[in-house]
């Protein structure tokens, strides 16, 4: 069990295809980890048991009967629990949508089910993705691997502890301001969040639908743009999705493997996102970091984005504002439950205020409030239109820097993981989590985080940003790819076998249900 719970995606690929492994075997392994450890960490809020054994016997009758399948077929996924799923709840973290089995699945769900992967159940996540933390969560917070007294990441918690817990392989997770690339910064995985519009956002329960992106979640950078392979491309059922054609995201990693990939490369170091409130040992992997990519033929040019210091003030704006919208229909009679006042008349109102006051958590609250106020008469122009003029402004300041290099890097965040509890009654604290990674969502640009080392005075993850223009996610790859191969060999392992093992507690893996 532990050799294959061990493996990426791509090797696991490679024993299924010839056969030297089942997919059933390969399930069951995850499984049985999750079992032995998931109370503790607290990654799944539903496990598919039974379910994701019997889709993994199928992909096995189809190998076979000399069906030719693609290159991920039998490896197990775990789903972020905002993403819709015919079979499964989807509460996307929230009691207002507790026990909620959607009637169809998200597109990136159903190219994931077509290619043959594994569902293995939903993820746990901030409620409706309104964190920084997974603390959030109306069903109580996923625990980091590396110290389980930290937090993971958020909104998307649950994906990044499950990957770099070896819960599963790879995982989706969805990014509006940074909840893929920070908690893949604070567990020592990789996270990708695609150009807007590359991947299809339909029947992802929408935060702020000009910021939310569908993306990986994975242990390695190859791993990443293989799964990308799978859910990238035009999808007509959302508006917003891209025709363009893609190329290979896998092909671009495997470039990037090449002796001297990094040779010429121009990375723009951003002045803005490398500076103050940056916890030290963070920086100190970041420099050294930097350094490496120097002696690699690599030519570091430091870049000035200036409008880079008003991006979380307009994002705390946008997003409350579409959040506000998006949120209306959950009201007591379209989605989710519905909760009658405790006296008094049972008007629509009256019925809609209680379902809402026991549904929603406090961060929800507290955003729909914001964002009601800043799209109210009056002061639309004055916040919400204003913000949107900085967005203008912050998406020049990236088109002058790609002008001048190939790629952008920062930290993926501020700083390692915090301890549970030490933000929570701080929303502003909390907030700056995201400081690095909001710009490239209020840009539409693509943006990965991969490991870069870890903290001295902690011992604990930290992540490296790397941004390209638009549509270019392929140069993220091939970049991405040069990067981690270097890292790995000057370290001599990969981060994630520095990880702590996390002592196993009885539970039963064949039994479907929330763990």
């Amino acid at each position: 069990m532990t050799n294959l719970i061990k493996l990426s995606a791509a090797d696991l690929s490679g024993l299924l295809a010839d056969r030297s492994v089942s997919s059933v075997e390969v399930t069951r392994a995850h499984l049985d980890h999750i079992a032995a450890i998931d109370t503790d960490v607290h990654a799944f809020l539903h496990v598919a048991g039974d379910a994701a054994l019997a889709t993994a016997a199928r992909i096995d009758a189809r190998r076979a009967a000399g069906e030719v399948l693609g290159p991920l077929a039998g490896v197990p996924i775990a789903i972020k629990d905002v993403l819709a799923t015919q079979d499964m709840p989807s509460t996307a973290g929230s009691k207002i949508l507790e026990g909620w089995i959607p009637p169809y699945d998200a597109t990136v769900v159903r190219r994931v089910r077509d290619a043959g992967l594994i569902p293995l159940g939903k993820t746990n996540m901030d409620e409706f993705a309104m964190g920084s933390s997974t603390e959030f969560s109306a069903y109580g917070p996923t625990h980091n691997p590396w110290d389980l007294d930290r937090i993971p990441g958020g909104s998307g918690g649950g994906s990044a502890a499950a990957v770099s817990s070896f819960e599963a392989p790879l995982a989706l997770g969805s990014d509006t301001g940074g909840s893929i690339r920070q908690p893949a910064a604070v567990t020592g995985s990789v996270g990708v969040k695609p150009t807007y519009g590359g991947v299809s956002r339909y029947g992802s329960i929408a935060l702020a639908s000009s910021l939310d992106q569908v993306g990986p979640v994975t242990r390695t950078v190859y791993d990443a743009a293989l799964l990308h392979d799978v859910i990238g491309g035009h999808d007509p059922l959302d508006s917003t999705s891209l025709t363009d054609s893609w190329p290979s995201m896998a092909a671009a990693a495997r470039a990037g493997l090449a002796d001297g990939a990094l040779k010429g490369v121009r990375v723009g170091v951003i002045k803005e996102l490398a500076g103050e409130g940056i916890q030290p040992g963070v920086k100190q992997r970041f420099e050294e970091t930097l350094a490496l990519l120097a002696r690699a033929g690599a030519e570091i040019v430091q870049v000035s984005a200036p409008n880079f210091e008003y991006a979380i003030a307009a994002y705390y704006l946008i997003l409350p504002a579409e959040a506000s919208s998006n949120l209306a229909r959950f009201d007591s009679v379209r989605f989710g439950i519905r909760v009658n006042p405790a006296e008094g008349p049972l008007t629509s109102e009256r019925v809609m205020a209680a379902t809402r006051d026991a549904g929603f958590g406090p961060e929800v609250k507290r955003r729909i409030i914001l964002g009601t106020y800043a799209l109210s008469a009056g002061y639309y122009d004055a916040y919400y239109g204003s913000a949107q003029k900085v967005r203008t402004l912050i998406q020049r300041d990236f088109d002058a820097a790609f002008a001048q290099v190939d790629v952008l890097v920062s930290p993926s965040a501020p700083t390692t993981a915090f301890k549970f509890g030490e933000k929570m009654t701080d929303p502003m604290a909390m907030y700056l989590n995201d400081v690095t990674t909001i710009p490239a969502n209020l840009a539409g640009v693509p943006g990965m985080s991969l490991p870069m080392g870890l903290a001295p005075e902690d011992g604990l993850p930290v992540g490296l940003q790397i941004m390209a223009p638009a549509k270019l996610d392929a140069r993220l790859y091939t970049f991405g790819a040069a990067v981690e191969r270097l890292l790995e060999a000057t370290w001599g392992h990969t981060l994630l076998s520095q990880a702590p093992e996390l002592a196993p507690t009885e539970m039963f893996a064949s039994e479907e249900g929330v763990v």
